[in-house]
This record gives C-alpha cells, sequence and structure tokens, in this order.
C-alpha cells in the first residue's frame, strides 16, 4: 500500500473483540476528539473547530482572511486586544456543559487509567462526576505559556481543585493536553500557544511524566478525531509515542492523503463504522 492510499478496512469480527480485550484488560487508552458531541442530540457548545471559530469572530474584528482559521483568529484577538479577552470568549463559547451521552458515562464507568481529551468542553468530567463521584480520579491540563510560562501543565482533583501532583488515589487521570473549560478556563487555541508546544513536544516536555508512564505499553482508540491538520497529528503522535504498536480510530469518513499516511504509520487500524456504531457495539459488548 502507498501512502497516498486509504487504509485497508478491517471487519467487525476481527476489530471489535481486539478492542473489548484491550478495554477490559485496561490496556487501551481512548483518545476523544470534538466529535464524541455527535452522540449527544442538543449540544450547547461548538462542536468542531469551525463552529469555535464561527463564535469568535462574530464578538470579535478579525481579518477577512483569517475567519475561517481557529488558531491565527484567536492569535489576532489576542495581539489586538489581550489574551484576557481570548479567555473570556472561550469560557463564555464552552460556558455550558452538555449533558454527557450513554457513551460518555460508560467510559467513566469504565474508568481507564488513562483517557484523553482533545476538546474544550466538560462533557467527559461531568460524566466521570455523575458516575464516580469525586474520589477516584483527577485530571491534568495543558497550560497556555502566554499565561504560565515555564509550567506545562496542571493537576486538578475530581471536585476542581487544583492538585499538587497525580494523586496515587487516582485510578484513572483524564489529560486533556489542549486544556478545557473546567474547572480553570486553560486553553491552548493560538498559533503562539501551540508554537510554544510545539517547539518542546518532541522532547516530551509538555507531557506529564504521569502521562508517559501511563501511556507505555498500551494501545489507542481514537474516537471523535480526525487527523486532517498537522496539530491534530503532531499531538496524537507525541502522545502516543512509545505505547503499543497496535491502535484503532473510528473513522467512517474516507480519510484524506494525510490522514492515509498518519494512520498507515503510526499503526492504527482505520475502523469504517459510525461513532454511534461502535458506541453501542462496545456497550452491548
Amino acid at each position: 500500500m502507498t501512502l497516498t492510499q486509504a487504509p485497508a478496512r478491517t471487519s467487525t469480527e476481527v476489530w471489535l473483540p481486539a478492542v473489548k480485550e484491550a478495554l477490559q484488560a485496561r490496556r487501551a487508552v481512548p483518545y476523544l476528539g470534538p466529535g464524541m458531541l455527535s452522540l449527544i442530540p442538543q449540544v450547547p457548545v461548538p462542536a468542531t473547530p469551525e463552529a469555535l471559530v464561527a463564535l469568535l469572530v462574530a464578538k470579535a474584528t478579525v481579518p477577512h482572511k483569517i475567519r475561517n482559521r481557529l488558531t491565527q483568529a484567536a492569535q489576532f484577538i489576542e495581539n489586538f486586544k489581550h489574551r484576557k479577552s481570548v479567555v473570556g470568549l472561550m469560557n463564555e463559547a464552552f460556558a455550558q456543559v452538555p449533558t454527557p451521552s450513554e457513551f460518555h458515562r460508560w467510559l467513566a464507568e469504565m474508568a481507564p487509567p488513562l483517557i484523553v481529551e482533545s476538546w474544550y468542553d466538560d462533557t467527559l468530567t461531568q460524566a466521570f462526576k455523575e458516575v464516580r463521584g469525586m474520589a477516584d480520579w483527577g485530571q491534568v491540563q495543558g497550560l497556555s505559556q502566554s499565561e504560565h510560562f515555564g509550567t506545562w501543565t496542571a493537576f486538578y482533583n475530581a471536585d476542581g481543585s487544583l492538585a499538587d501532583a497525580c494523586s496515587p488515589a487516582w485510578t484513572s487521570l483524564v489529560y486533556r493536553p489542549i486544556g478545557g473549560h473546567g474547572p480553570a478556563g486553560n486553553y491552548l487555541v493560538s498559533d503562539s500557544d501551540y508554537v510554544e508546544v510545539l517547539t518542546e513536544i518532541d522532547i516530551q516536555t509538555p507531557i506529564p511524566a504521569e502521562v508517559q508512564q501511563l501511556r507505555t505499553g498500551r494501545s489507542f482508540l481514537f474516537l471523535g478525531c480526525r487527523f486532517n491538520d498537522q496539530l491534530t497529528r503532531s499531538f496524537a503522535r507525541q502522545i502516543m509515542k512509545r505505547s503499543s504498536e497496535r491502535h484503532w480510530a473510528v473513522m467512517p469518513e474516507e480519510p484524506t492523503r494525510m490522514e492515509a499516511r498518519f494512520l498507515e504509520e503510526n499503526q492504527v487500524t482505520r475502523i469504517d463504522c459510525s461513532l454511534a456504531e461502535v458506541a453501542s457495539l462496545l456497550r452491548g459488548a
């Protein structure tokens, strides 16, 4: 297969037992993207980068040529207004907490040792609160260097209070590499945010040691993710480092050339079923 071809499809009879076994053995890391919000009937927050940038530019004057580019639009607002303006708009965009889907709740009930959330909404952490309470889980978020220079991440207890470190009592760690709305409005969203992180991510500096340890030898299961831009590919590739050599991505859409290349290079098997179908099959399994 050449790098420009789509990865071979795999049948349900092949991927479902393998994914189920990995999840039950706590050897799988669910990696959630904004597409997870498609499982919720009425979503009160932006569910795509395009929807988010539309909200931002509706409330701030941004040059026409970058009005559809999230990181560039956020950078313009930061430069010509203030970083606080960007944070304020992001807080407003994600102020409401979507009602978690049954699949969100199922993932929280399973409580994998590590779960990655790569969008800004609080749906997953809300599911953890509802299903598991405030005892045995916590989260770690990426921080913007414009606000926290020299500090790459912050840990939070389930109740939202700042934690000194990853607690030994946590059986599940929610890793939010680009930040999130709750509890402190941490966001990696502007060009400068990403430049700072990408400058260091190849040597793993922005990735917490606990995440590096928990990913070792584990497989990743990408849910609601696309890899059609360099940022998402870069983050996923670096977060997957030194993990297993077997991964899966739910992707019913035909991959782009760069997505196909990413999947092949990182040994990610494409599951060409809808996310809703996969969620139903896994919960049923």
